[in-house]
């Protein structure tokens, strides 16, 4: 797999070796990972730069005069201060790095590790789990899943793509108060509906009864503030709604029939729900794991931890830990009772998780407000003497609203996840329709959706995970400018002109490409892109972060834009010229539909 960085930082670690031996009289060698390659802020400096300052106690030198040394030694290259910069070949370059990709080609297929673009293979041999969405059931998939959906599918596609082997997981938060709310509400009201009998998709059937609930409770808790003069959380703790609910609960953990079986029903509505959501999405998961079998694991783990010393029991009896040291405070562990708490059970999920699948890392996709959680969770799996534990990840992200304010999903006005993509969908059909396009994409319906689901998930996923962002719809299906619509519209664009090169004659297969006739400006930026793939999948996976793939991507499409607008293809004056530019074009459509599957963006071959 040819890396034109890689191949000229072995170069510059080569020279700087020679050079430390003869000043030193040393065997010490320089390796390639050590020598920083950067892009020039400038084309006229040159497509390679590689600083000096990391070497001049080594060689006691400063580093301009270090610069002018090791380019007096290698062709194509020349000192700019601290800098060796360098000017590729552009043919040979051309030809390493479309020859490769054209002949190998690099594949959809997220999990190959062999030698292709976009699966540079980092990550070969390690197994990581990701665990993401985490939904509760008592509501519908909504915008913040979304945004957490798009994040955990994308970044294990990229993870397998570096030669991971990726476990998918989903816990889902089937028991607790929240769940027995929407379970009062539909006893008391239900009256026997069911999702087909109201033609209500059955999550979004659940979380209705949710909002009923608490519509009940704040009706009350009014009623009690005039009756009694209560201040606002006297009034709710009394309501007599809120006592049933906490009593429905009671009832679930002691095995009640009845309360199960209705437990069990309002479930699968709602969980049925979501994995049409799912597969709407492209969403997927190996191992579904659930709260109401998992919520009693982790406490003999802290008995454990206590009796060594690791933790200690409060005098009202509780059981803590003291992370003064880790700045982290005190905890709580174990209440006065002796039940547990939520970071009892995630202890004992991750114990479990584990046993269940060796894992050499466990990433957690999960909001930023969550971060004290994870930190002292890592600390404590450590202490209890977990040595995997120090390769847990919190992938944590902010929050994600709409420009009218923030959602709230006790009032309703949490926009459902479907709801918010079938608006998309309809947008994306007007436009289709507006430019009477329904003809040419045969399924104006289809292409829609994959439009919206294009709009959706780069909009979600080019932002840094770990900053708040605002959804706009309508600015995330423009056809122009920094969207999943625009790539798309690339991908269809160099479709087209394949198609048409087809139909012509003009692309011959065996034919030999000129490499010497893609020497033009806008050709190079192009060729360049294209070489910096493996280096972009490779550092989203390093990062955990797939912003830094779709900033590469529109990378991508802008400098096709350019070379399409500036080099003629089909038209060209020679026919060795539209053939290289043909094979140009074919390479990044290859390119662009591997990094697009990565980034969960469907592609269309037609718009």
């Amino acid at each position: 797999m040819y890396d034109y960085k890689e191949s000229y930082r072995k170069k510059i670690a080569d020279v700087l070796t020679s050079l430390l031996n003869k000043t030193s009289a040393s065997t010490e060698t320089i390796s390639p990972d050590q020598v920083v390659a950067e892009i020039p802020p400038s084309p006229e400096m040159g497509d390679l730069g590689f600083p000096m300052f990391g070497y001049a106690k080594l060689l006691r030198k400063g580093p301009p005069q270090i610069a002018l040394l090791v380019a007096a030694k290698l062709p194509l290259s020349f000192a700019a201060g601290p800098y060796v910069n360098v000017r590729l070949d552009r043919a040979e370059t051309a030809a390493s790095i479309l020859g490769e990709l054209l002949a190998e080609g690099i594949t959809n297929e997220v999990g190959d590790c062999g030698p292709f673009f976009g699966h540079p293979a980092t990550l070969k041999g390690s197994r990581i789990m990701v665990e993401f969405s985490s939904p509760n059931t008592n509501k519908p998939l909504h915008l913040g899943h979304l945004r957490n959906d798009v994040l955990g599918e994308s970044i294990s596609r990229i993870l397998a793509a570096c030669g991971a082997e990726v476990r998918k997981v989903c816990i889902i938060n089937d028991r607790g108060i929240h769940i027995c709310k929407s379970m009062l509400a539909y006893r008391e009201h239900g009256e026997g509906k069911t999702p087909e009998s109201e033609g209500v998709k059955s999550d979004r059937f659940v979380g209705d009864w949710y909002v009923r609930f608490n519509k009940d409770l704040k009706e009350e808790t009014e009623a009690l503030k005039k009756e009694k003069g209560l201040d606002d959380k006297e009034a709710e703790a009394q309501a007599a709604v809120l006592r049933r609910a906490q009593e429905l609960l009671r009832q679930w953990e002691a095995g009640d029939g009845e309360t199960v079986e209705l437990w069990k029903k309002m479930n699968s509505w709602a969980i049925d729900g979501w994995k049409e959501t799912y597969r709407r999405t492209g969403v997927s998961f190996d191992k579904y794991y659930y709260e109401s079998e998992t919520y009693l694991l982790g406490k003999d783990e802290i008995l454990k931890g206590l009796e060594k010393g690791i933790f200690f029991r409060e005098e009202d009896g509780s059981v803590q830990v003291d992370l003064s040291e880790e700045k982290l405070g005190k905890k709580v562990l174990l209440r006065k009772d002796g039940t547990s708490i939520y970071i009892t059970q995630d202890l004992g999920t991750a114990i479990n998780r584990h046993e269940d699948w060796p894992f050499d890392r466990l990433v957690f996709v999960v909001g930023s407000e969550q971060q004290y959680h994870f930190k002292v969770l890592f600390v404590l799996l450590q202490k209890l003497g977990f040595e995997w534990a120090r390769n847990l990840y919190h992938l944590s992200y902010g929050m994600v609203n709409l420009p009218e304010g923030k959602m709230k999903s006790r009032e309703g006005t949490v926009v459902d996840a479907d709801d918010l993509i079938d608006n998309l969908r309809n947008m994306a059909l007007e436009e289709i329709r507006s430019k009477e396009r329904e003809e040419a994409v045969g399924d104006p319906e289809a292409a829609a959706e994959k439009i919206a689901i294009g709009a959706l998930h780069y909009y979600l996923l080019q932002a840094s995970p770990s900053k708040d962002m605002l959804f706009d719809p309508k600015e995330s299906l423009a056809f122009n400018g920094n969207t999943g619509p625009y790539l798309q519209y690339m991908g269809a664009r160099i479709s087209s002109l394949l198609r048409k090169a087809e139909e012509r004659g003009n692309i011959k297969t065996g034919a030999k490409i000129r490499f010497e006739c893609l020497g033009g400006d806008a050709e190079w930026e192009l060729i360049k892109t294209l070489g910096n793939y493996n280096d972009a999948v490779a550092a989203a996976a390093a990062g955990m972060d797939a912003s830094l793939l779709t900033a590469y991507l529109y990378e991508l499409a802008k400098n096709f834009s350019r070379f399409y607008h500036e080099c003629p293809i089909l038209n060209a004056e020679e026919p060795e010229i539209a053939f290289a530019r043909l094979s140009l074009s074919r390479a990044v459509l290859k390119v662009l539909t591997g990094a697009l599957e990565l980034v969960c963006i469907p592609f269309l071959e037609v718009m």
